[in-house]
């Protein structure tokens, strides 16, 4: 059945998660491109002249000539319905709020908004009924029509990049026999840092222990994501997350080293099955951009690895190997996911992918 596309928004387009944003939906089946944002710095200008082009593969030429607009509400074209915001988590807070005040959808990378309780924290694999919120936050927000009572504007966020990636693995393990404890050992690449991002005479010939703000994302996010949706309030799920992130000289790619403890006892055949096995709302709805498998579990003892398996799934697959008891949890492996595709700009456009499913976006 063929699909009229929705003419879409990206704001802060010309940084490396707004380029993302551009390279995902250059040939999207569901949405175009009809309007870029940046600061006042580079509004007026063409794309092409305005931005330093990162990624492989070229500048789309759809949108070099497009030219940038200011990133706020009366400078949006009309019948433009949903934003992607590629905002810095500084910038974006009252800027997202001002535009789903001002009747827009925004599907925003940002983490201004992702603990707030009305706004969806999201991954369309692991809870896609959190989107329930939405004419939660709407009515506490004032954000409906007052003639008609429907909402229109609204916030939905996804994770930080490596929270993402984590916990796709542990929603087949929480499904099928609970987490009491988790602890979280992360070697996150370059590209997370932005762009131009961590000076070469830091980083070449080193590890870095530290990511400022990135350790508590982890120890807090999971619990959202995982908790129960009930009379427009989401209960965390009840487990405990220890997490020690590093910056390592990885261009793409989060690698995590993670143990589990878990609620129920099983056999190591049955945690293996249920990687194997999960598949979310996204891959029985068929979303254009989701993987299936939603997990792929290795079984080389020296997989999987960033160069060769960032890129699973088109970027937006969950890589899962080095299955194997622990001797002080029950079980321990390895994550991988591409930090700039499924962790930032991909995630967010799956997340569109399954609001227009859910009519959202009608």
């Amino acid at each position: 059945m063929s699909r009229q596309k929705i003419p879409v928004g990206i704001l802060g387009a010309t940084g490396a998660v707004g380029q993302r944003f551009i390279q995902l939906l250059a040939d999207h089946p569901w949405f175009e491109i009809a309007v870029l944002t940046a600061s006042d710095r580079s509004a007026g200008k063409r794309y092409v002249d305005a931005a330093k082009w990162l990624l492989r593969g070229g500048m789309p030429a759809a949108v070099e000539d497009m030219v940038l607009v200011p990133t706020a509400p009366e400078a949006i074209e009309a019948d433009v319905r949903l934003l992607f915001s590629a905002l810095p988590g500084s910038a974006a807070g009252q800027v997202e709020s001002d535009l789903a005040a001002a009747g827009f959808a925004v599907c925003s990378n940002a983490s201004a908004h992702r603990m707030d309780a009305d706004v969806p924290l999201l991954i369309p694999d692991v809870n896609p009924e959190h989107t329930a919120l939405i004419p939660v936050q709407q009515q506490a927000r004032g954000w409906r029509d007052p003639v008609t009572s429907r909402g229109r504007g609204f916030i939905v966020t996804n994770p930080n990049c490596t929270t993402t990636h984590l916990v796709c693995a542990l929603k087949p393990l929480y499904d099928a026999f609970g987490l009491t404890a988790v602890n979280v050992v992360s070697m996150q690449a370059l590209s997370g840092a932005g762009y131009p991002g961590v000076p070469a005479l830091d980083i070449l010939d080193n590890v870095i222990p530290f990511i400022a703000g990135e350790e508590s994302k982890l120890e807090s996010e999971p619990q959202k994501l995982l908790g129960s949706l009930s009379e427009g309030r989401i209960t965390p799920a009840d487990f405990v997350v220890s997490a020690q992130a590093n910056r390592v000289a990885v261009r793409n790619g989060h690698l995590e080293a993670v143990s589990v403890k878990l609620k129920r006892p099983a056999r190591i055949e049955e945690v293996a099955e249920a990687f194997r096995a999960y598949r979310g709302e996204p891959q029985r709805l068929g979303l254009p951009s989701a993987p299936d498998p939603a997990i792929i579990l290795h079984t080389a003892d020296d997989r999987p690895q960033p160069r060769l398996d960032r890129l699973a799934g088109n970027g937006m697959a969950t890589n899962v190997g080095r299955l194997r008891a622990d001797p002080i949890f029950d079980y321990k492996f390895i994550v991988l996911g591409h930090n700039t595709i499924r962790g930032a700009a991909g995630g967010a456009l799956l997340n569109a992918e399954l609001l227009v499913s859910q009519g959202y976006l009608e």
